[in-house]
């Protein structure tokens, strides 16, 4: 999926839209995407100005937008103004090793199971094929009511 299928599948929009490309996502199972870390991150003047890491929670939101797509292509739906995947858990959240400006950040996030509207992934993040980091992630689908006032 190129960077226009990709704002198809996720609400998120610069600078908030952590996901450049899927090399390969199984509905149902796996997802692999990457985010290209610039120099030009927002994030970089504040985090830090004489050595730009990009912060840890941002690669975890990377990874739950990485498994965002993979609910919605599982379903085979598109987000809308009425449903969407909301973020609601993280555990085991391990940070291995920094991600710098120029990383090519590696997202890999495998579905462990689906209860109603809940889901659990596991999730690992990796830079030139190491880890970077890993956590297991829980989303949950909202319908949201839509006001017709």
């Amino acid at each position: 999926m190129d960077i226009y299928e990709i704002i198809e599948q996720l609400p998120h929009r610069y600078p908030f839209l952590l996901v450049d490309r899927v090399l390969e996502c199984e509905p149902g199972k796996s997802i692999h995407a990457y985010k290209n870390v610039s120099i030009n991150e927002p994030f970089f003047a504040g985090h830090f100005p004489h050595y730009p890491v990009m912060p840890g929670v941002l690669i975890m939101e990377a990874l739950a937008q990485a498994a965002g797509i993979l609910s919605f292509k599982t379903l085979g739906e598109k987000p809308d103004m009425t449903s969407l995947f909301y973020f609601v858990g993280i555990d085991k959240a391990r940070f291995k090793k920094t991600v710098a400006a120029g990383d090519q950040l590696h997202l890999h996030v495998d579905i462990q199971r689906q209860f109603r509207n809940i889901w659990k992934f596991k999730a690992e993040a990796r830079v030139d094929g190491e880890v970077v980091a890993d956590a297991e992630l829980m989303c949950a689908k909202s319908n949201l009511v839509k006001s017709t006032e």
